[in-house]
């Protein structure tokens, strides 16, 4: 029988990718952490790990037995997820994890619902994009995540996480105040390069003709907004950011295809039936339904 503790360090492993960011994750010291899978490896009877110059990775075998530790895992969230069915209030901490501009206009009425509803459930809340996101969604560190996805630049799949649909986010020109209606000779504000908007946004202009002038880079979409406000620079912005208030800034759609980023939520699998996941998700879908009600009326 091999020790669930263990093989839970080596799962965590494969995911965090060293000894120092497990024993960090978890709160232990990087020689603990080798003692145990020193004695996990005498446990199984071969070698789990191997030598990567300074690093280390996994034997075939160690891979093996992480697939079977992620099955195991998916067992206990069904189980955890039944337990807390059978249970008449909502109680516990669900973590939760949402990128910039949800946080700032799904998060809050999302919250006020599940207050409301289940006011013995705690929430807590961190700003995060999805590409760090969902590596802690499967790392554990969160039991959901919002996350977005731009027109032609899909996201990797895993197959032990479940999506569900959340809103499609009209995204919009912003050409700097005062400065014409034109996107091409304008100073251009962008998220930082290797992300999933930067690839899009660069991939749009090119595909117009020319290449942006990108001067200013930031995840923060208030810079961004505020930026195109006082005229230093162009930007494509997300409706989202209004939250069904009036724009400060002129906006012009952009081509057919490429308007809308997907917004969905994401858990791993085996939680999607925990009360307090459906029930924030349930929250959430009800933020942007009357979020897109609001703008509609507009």
């Amino acid at each position: 029988m091999f020790d669930l503790h263990r093989l839970r360090l080596l799962r965590e492993l494969k995911h965090r990718g060293t000894l120092a960011a497990v024993a960090a994750a978890l709160s232990y010291s990087p020689s603990s952490v080798s003692q145990q899978l020193s004695v996990l490896e005498k446990e199984v009877g071969v070698p789990l790990l191997e030598p990567v110059g300074r690093r280390v990775r996994l034997t075939e075998q160690g891979e093996i037995l992480v697939a079977h530790t992620e099955a195991v895992l998916e067992r206990l969230e069904q189980a955890r997820a039944e337990v807390a069915g059978s249970l008449t209030a909502l109680t516990g901490t669900l973590r939760l994890a949402a990128f910039q501009t949800a946080a700032l206009t799904l998060i809050p009425p999302a919250l006020t619902l599940l207050r409301a509803a289940h006011p013995a459930l705690r929430v807590h809340v961190t700003e995060a994009e999805p590409e760090a996101a969902l590596p802690a969604l499967r790392a554990r560190d969160f039991d959901l995540v919002v996350a977005e996805e731009y027109p032609g630049h899909p996201h990797p799949r895993h197959l032990e996480l479940e999506e569900v649909d959340l809103s499609q986010d009209t995204l919009r020109l912003a050409p700097p105040v005062g400065a014409g209606e034109g996107p091409a000779g304008h100073p251009w504000v962008m998220e930082p390069e290797g992300t999933p908007a930067r690839r899009w946004a660069m991939a749009l202009c090119r595909d117009a003709g020319w290449e942006p002038d990108v001067r200013y880079e930031s995840t923060d979409m208030l810079l961004h907004l505020r930026l195109v406000e006082e005229g230093h620079a162009a930007a494509l912005l997300p409706d989202l950011l209004w939250c069904g208030r009036k724009p400060t800034v002129p906006l012009l759609e952009l081509p057919g295809g490429r308007r809308s980023r997907r917004l969905f939520t994401v858990v791993r699998g085996g939680s999607s039936r925990h009360p307090a996941v459906r029930a924030c998700r349930e929250a959430l879908a009800r933020a942007a339904e009357d979020i897109d009600r609001t703008a509609g009326d507009g």
